[in-house]
C-alpha cells in the first residue's frame, strides 16, 4: 500500500471514530431504599433520546454491589463490571441527591473504586435536594478534577418541595428543559473532542 493511500486510510478512521455517536451514562448516584433517582434519570433519559445526538443510558451503581473500598480483597465480579462499563462510556450525567451538604457515601464510593475509566472524559450534572443539591455539585466538581473528568457548566437543579410532590413524586417544572438540554449540549460537545485524544 502506497503512502496516500495509508494516510488516507488513517484520516478516514480517524473521521469515523469522530462520527460515531457517543457512549453517555447516565449515573444514578443514590442506593438507598426509596430513592427517587431512577425518577430523575428516567426523565433525563427521556429528553436526551429525543436529541438523537448520542447513545444515552442508565448506570444504576446499585447493580454493581460495589464493597466498600478497602474492606474487600477486590476480586468482587461488581468491581470488574464497573470499570468495564465505565471504560466503554464517552461521558457522563450524574444524576446527584445531597447529604448532609455533599454526594452519597454510596456514589463517592462508586468514584473512588475505578481511575483510568473516568479519564480525559466530559460530565454534567443533574441535582436535587432541598437547596437544589449545588453543595453537593460544588464537592462533585472537585473529585471529577482529580480523576480528570471535564465538568460542564450548566446545572440543572431540582427543588425538593417545588419539583416533588410529597417529596416523592417527581414533577418537574418546565423550566428545567431548557437547562437540561444545554448541558446535554455541552456533555456531548465536549465528550466529542475529548474522544479525539483519548
Amino acid at each position: 500500500m502506497g503512502f496516500l493511500q495509508k494516510l488516507f486510510r488513517k484520516q478516514q478512521n480517524q473521521e469515523d471514530t469522530v462520527n460515531e455517536k457517543l457512549n453517555i451514562g447516565i449515573i444514578l448516584g443514590s442506593t438507598r431504599q426509596g430513592r427517587v433517582s431512577p425518577q430523575v434519570g428516567n426523565w433525563v433519559k427521556d429528553i436526551a433520546d429525543k436529541r438523537g445526538d448520542a447513545n444515552y443510558e442508565i448506570v444504576d451503581i446499585a447493580t454493581f454491589n460495589l464493597p466498600f473500598l478497602g474492606t474487600s480483597d477486590g476480586t468482587e465480579p461488581g468491581i470488574a463490571e464497573w470499570n468495564e462499563k465505565l471504560a466503554n462510556l464517552d461521558g457522563f450525567v450524574f444524576i446527584v441527591q445531597e447529604y448532609n451538604h455533599s454526594i452519597t457515601g454510596a456514589l463517592k464510593n462508586a468514584l473512588d473504586f475505578a481511575r483510568e475509566a473516568w479519564n480525559d472524559k466530559a460530565a454534567g450534572f443533574v441535582s436535587y435536594g432541598s437547596t437544589g443539591g449545588a453543595r453537593a455539585v460544588e464537592h462533585l466538581r472537585g473529585i471529577c478534577g482529580e480523576l480528570k473528568i471535564a465538568d460542564v457548566r450548566t446545572h440543572p437543579t431540582l427543588s425538593l418541595f417545588l419539583d416533588f410532590e410529597n417529596g416523592t413524586d417527581f414533577k418537574p417544572r418546565d423550566m428545567h428543559l431548557d437547562n437540561v438540554n444545554e448541558m446535554l449540549s455541552d456533555v456531548v460537545a465536549w465528550g466529542s473532542a475529548f474522544k479525539k485524544i483519548r
